[in-house]
């Protein structure tokens, strides 16, 4: 049993961060992002705001691995490399003010994050999507670090690109992992991942790669007009989880 396995450990928490997860890594390998909307709210409220975020970044840089083996020949290299260098220096940026930041400050960073990313949703999708993706990747990077979540503009940066559905998925799966890695790194020399954050990656192992290969498999088989409807769906939730207590 779960519960015999990991001795003291609350099993509940668990297969509740575990079930997260799944979600998460299901709805990240079809759209090519979101799984940071699901996971951070959950494991911050099973883990604590600090460690809720370390933990997530943990997580999604593991399954980002198996998203990038399994888009490995759609991931447009040239096309995404400013992109993915400016989001490694806005997510270092980020992980480092997180670390040194009050939790109280995090939990409304979260907050702040998820309002910013309604107003943009609701008053300036247009402007956004006519922003050069370089200063978005930034900003995007900077947000992911500190609050667990860049909201909509890694993805509009991506989507700025003009990919067909393959290449974005590849881009966002890439950029992804190089961005939580930074953070894990981050995260792991400040302390904030203990042997629960290290347990539950390895019990996500095997979810991690029958989620991918399911996601991979849903964005094979729907067309593009539906992707695109599954992609700001996606960024649609960011908004709507304003509405969740």
């Amino acid at each position: 049993m779960l519960s015999e396995l990991l001795g003291s450990a609350d099993a509940i928490l668990f297969v509740w961060a575990l079930a997260s997860a799944a979600l998460a890594f299901l709805l990240s390998a079809s759209a090519g992002l979101g799984g940071s909307l699901l996971l951070v709210p959950m494991l911050a409220l099973l883990l604590g705001t600090k460690q809720g975020i370390a933990t997530a970044a943990l997580l999604l840089m593991g399954n980002n691995i198996a998203k990038v083996i399994a888009y490995r020949r759609t991931i447009p290299v040239r096309a995404v490399a400013a992109i993915l260098i400016l989001t490694i220096v806005g997510t270092a940026i980020g992980a480092q003010l997180l670390t040194a930041a009050p939790e109280s400050w995090v939990s409304i960073a979260i907050v702040a994050t998820f309002i910013a990313s309604f107003i943009g949703e609701r008053f300036g999708p247009t402007r956004l999507l006519r922003s050069s993706p370089l200063p978005l990747a930034f900003v995007a990077g900077v947000t992911s670090g500190f609050s667990g979540t860049s909201g909509p503009l890694k993805g509009v940066a991506l989507r700025n690109l003009g990919l067909d559905r393959f290449n974005l998925v590849g881009a966002a799966s890439a950029i992804s992992l190089a961005g939580d890695a930074m953070k894990t790194a981050v995260f792991a020399t400040a302390g904030l991942l203990d042997q629960t954050s290290w347990t539950l990656v390895i019990l996500a192992i095997p979810i991690m790669a029958v989620a991918t290969a399911c996601g991979r498999h849903i964005n094979s088989r729907i067309g593009e007009r539906a992707f695109t409807v599954l992609f700001w769906a996606v960024i649609a939730g960011y908004s709507a989880k304003l509405l969740v207590p």
